[in-house]
């Protein structure tokens, strides 16, 4: 799997690179700066790439409108975003193409070695990773009709598929049954006016972009 990072701080970059190249990844490039990063893609067509939200010279979002503009120019790239902070803005941006291939993370999941490299290999496979504590300020913020009317457990279902949790893994972690995680999947849908068609991920995008997008109840995409 061949990476492509942009990360100014060196150490953080350096720390990324030898954890990856131990778990067998290839990392091609690390960008300091947006354009750097623009130009690593374009020569190196990675498997994934990791983005900052803030790069030089602001420190603002040059890293995460690099990333957008990186999918724009190379549709369906898989980025992985790490931030310190939780971004709303910027985490919808990412998910409102509807592609696919997506992840939004806090800096301090790279410490869980195993979950942040599952993480990235599920990105690189097309996969929507959102980091639990973007998916709870997500639901806050929108907390109002249709939203409003989800059940806590509904809710809990939610945020697990906007993970990337596939039914089995929501049934384990919530202690349920496969029978009761599809009827609350199809509750979520269905209250969220969205097609309950199971379709992995795109359910993940859609919800997300329902989210992120269309706070006022028009639906979003049902891909």
């Amino acid at each position: 799997m061949r990476v492509v990072i942009a990360e100014d701080n060196v150490l953080l970059s350096s720390g990324l690179e030898l954890l990856l190249t131990a778990k067998g990844c290839h990392v091609a490039a690390v960008a300091k700066d947006a354009p750097g990063f623009l130009a690593a893609v374009a020569e190196h067509r990675p498997d994934v790439t990791i983005v900052d939200v803030r790069l030089p010279p602001t420190f603002r979002d040059e890293g995460v409108r690099a990333a957008i503009l990186a999918r724009r120019r190379h549709p369906g790239l898989p980025v992985l975003v790490l931030s310190q902070y939780v971004e709303q803005q910027y985490a919808g941006e990412l998910v409102s193409d509807g592609r696919g291939g997506v992840g939004y993370l806090l800096k301090d999941r790279v410490g869980r070695v195993g979950e942040f490299v599952d993480a990235l290999r599920r990105v690189a496979d097309g996969g929507t990773v959102m980091d639990p504590e973007v998916i709870g300020q997500l639901l806050t913020r929108h907390a109002r009709d249709p939203v409003a009317d989800l059940t806590p457990r509904e809710r809990e279902v939610l945020a697990l598929m906007a993970e990337g949790a596939d039914n089995t893994t929501i049934a384990a972690r919530l202690v349920i049954t496969d029978n009761a995680v599809h009827k609350h999947i199809g509750n979520v849908f269905a209250k969220l006016g969205l097609s309950p068609a199971d379709s992995g991920h795109r359910r993940v995008l859609a919800v997300l972009t329902y989210l992120g997008r269309h706070p006022t109840g028009e639906a979003g995409p049902t891909r």
